[in-house]
């Protein structure tokens, strides 16, 4: 039996800050990656129990080599923003069922729409798919801000709204000349009632795993995620929760014939067949970590992963990457690639 929660990420009035390749410190993404997301808690994982224990949690994950063929005691999605009820999913790179072919009149529209609401998200990939009202909505949303069809009823024009970001000016002191540099740092804040969550699935059941990862997530949520944690960004309230009827629908789709993922994606060695039929994104992922055991700073190797909303023929699980540098010698260091993909049903 397996069971699957949905966290919710409630930052109250505290920023965050999630930097990224290539955009520097003056700007900050608005949600955290999974890989992101599972370094923060296992460091937190590892201040709480120690050494022996987190080593032992991570020997449990699948690797190359080492142990490619294993289950992972635990998978999680990235984190998406949430607006009271409403949740966003990014929406897969494959177009869903009923798009035209001859969408110029939308296309510039419909791409900007990289995250849908749960309900839309599930009509467009696992249900009737795209109608033909939803061109006709898009046509109007392209002629005027709102319109008052189903689309802005279920707040799927509303994504940006959900936060603000702002640059914060900041002043560092050279210790030994007393010099000072002006410079600027990106953060996001977040509207009442919005935050980020995520999805995490125990293949097994395991209480005992289930309660010491509620009490490092408290202990991060204390801590902050994201850069920047000295100016208090990143504290959170953490909120466990079980899936409601909607979403377990979306999760136990019958008969899917393809598979977007929620999460990154990383594994090798990565069978060709994955790629029949998918369709990807790539990301670069890198930078900078602090050992949670030593205090050591150093920067990792980097690796390249598939995104959210890439599409494959069947689910792929994911490994951990070894991306230890080569000159740090405290313990080992991990990006999680463990994956976790949603089913869907595209146009045969």
């Amino acid at each position: 039996m397996s069971i699957w929660k949905l966290v919710k990420l409630d930052f109250g009035r505290n920023p965050v800050h999630f930097g990224d390749l290539g955009i520097g410190m003056e700007a900050s993404n608005e949600r955290a990656y999974s890989d992101t997301l599972f370094s923060a808690w296992v460091s937190a994982y590892a201040k709480l129990f120690g050494r022996e224990v987190v080593e032992l949690l991570l020997a449990r994950f699948p690797q190359p080599e080492k142990s490619p063929l294993l289950k992972p005691p635990f998978c999680l999605s990235s984190t998406f923003i949430y607006h009271g009820e409403t949740y966003y999913l990014p929406r897969p790179l494959k177009n869903p069922k009923g798009y035209p072919e001859d969408d110029l009149a939308i296309a510039k529209e419909y791409k900007k729409l990289n995250y849908l609401p749960l309900k839309i998200w599930q009509r467009w990939y696992q249900g009737e798919g795209f109608t033909s009202a939803d061109r006709t909505e898009l046509e109007l949303k392209v002629k005027q801000p709102k319109t008052s069809g189903n689309l802005e009823a279920e707040h799927t024009f509303d994504y940006g709204k959900t936060f603000q970001s702002q640059r914060i000016p900041k002043v560092s002191l050279d210790r030994t000349t007393r010099a000072s540099n002006f410079y600027h740092v990106g953060f996001v804040q977040f509207q009442p009632a919005a935050g980020l969550y995520f999805l995490i699935h125990f293949p097994t059941v395991d209480p005992v795993l289930e309660t010491q990862l509620k009490a490092a997530l408290n202990l991060l949520g204390e801590d902050g995620i994201g850069g920047e944690k000295s100016s208090g960004a990143g504290r959170f309230e953490a909120t466990w929760q079980a899936l409601d009827s909607h979403w377990k629908d979306v999760i136990h789709l019958s008969q899917p014939n393809a598979y977007s993922l929620i999460s990154l994606l990383w594994q090798n060695p990565f069978s060709s067949d994955y790629l029949q039929g998918a369709s990807y994104t790539l990301r670069e992922r890198s930078g900078w970590i602090v050992s949670p055991l030593s205090g050591q700073q150093a920067r990792r190797q980097a690796v390249q992963m598939f995104t959210e909303g890439s599409v494959f023929p069947q689910p792929i699980s994911g490994m951990l990457a070894d991306v230890t540098p080569e000159k740090f010698k405290a313990h080992s260091i991990y990006r999680s690639g463990i994956s976790l993909s949603l089913p869907i049903h595209l146009a045969s």
